[in-house]
């Protein structure tokens, strides 16, 4: 799951990564993933399990990384590399569900693709919404299990992390209103993944590009709120204009 965050994956070693995961996911005996309830249990389960070991870069490093740019240039080229990789990964799923229409008794995979490749997407996003508080210079909470709360619960209300917050565990916070909030959110995404199961390639472009466009939204948003909250936050530096 870390590896296919990454942004310069090549198409082959992101669909390997993924039909990988697909398979990993077989073995957990995931047949309960033709009940749509089931499927939504599981990724959030699998994305509580996940957050904590996401690799976020922080500014130094980033800066590092992409020499030369400013605070507004890197913004725009994290966005840009989590966009191409969530397309990438709708591209990748499109390809192996092509597999599947071309031997039937294998569509009983499906479920699983697609709650595989929810859960890629969503850890690409939760890559890009830490790194984009650290652009901001918006503090992420310290501590493995606090920031992947804040994380989480960042990604399914589609907002910026709230650093005054107190920090909880993982389970206690998603076991109420914000485990409510990511099942949710999950549910709308693993339903817009249905895409992914069209015949032939036709999937592969569509899951690309939906992929595409909601990673942009969730970054279009997040950033607005991101300069609200560097704006009012006492010792931090200039918000992004």
């Amino acid at each position: 799951m870390a590896a296919l965050t990454a942004d310069d994956l090549a198409p082959a070693k992101r669909r390997q990564l993924l039909t990988r995961l697909v398979g990993q996911a077989r073995a957990r005996g995931l047949a309960d993933l033709f009940k749509p309830k089931a499927a939504v249990r599981w990724m959030a389960d699998t994305v509580a399990e996940v957050a904590p070991h996401v690799p976020i870069r922080d500014l130094a490093t980033l800066r590092r990384h992409f020499p030369g740019l400013d605070d507004e240039e890197l913004a725009d080229r994290l966005v840009r590399n989590a966009a191409r990789a969530t397309a990438g990964v709708g591209a990748a799923g499109g390809g192996v569900a092509a597999v599947e229409w071309a031997v039937t008794p294998t569509l009983l995979s499906a479920p699983v693709l697609l709650a595989a490749e929810t859960v890629t997407v969503v850890a690409i996003e939760l890559k890009l919404i830490g790194e984009l508080h650290e652009v901001h210079g918006v503090p992420l909470p310290t501590g493995g299990t606090q920031r992947a709360v804040a994380l989480v619960q960042s990604w399914a209300g589609q907002r910026g992390i709230n650093p005054m917050m107190p920090g909880v565990g993982v389970s206690a916070a998603l076991g109420t209103a914000a485990r409510k909030e990511l099942r949710d959110t999950l549910l709308k995404r693993f339903g817009r993944n249905l895409t992914t199961l069209g015949p032939f390639l036709t999937g592969a472009a569509v899951a690309s590009y939906l992929n595409r466009r909601s990673t942009r939204n969730l970054a279009e948003q997040l950033r607005r709120d991101l300069r609200k909250q560097g704006r009012e936050l006492p010792g931090s530096r200039p918000a992004l204009p």
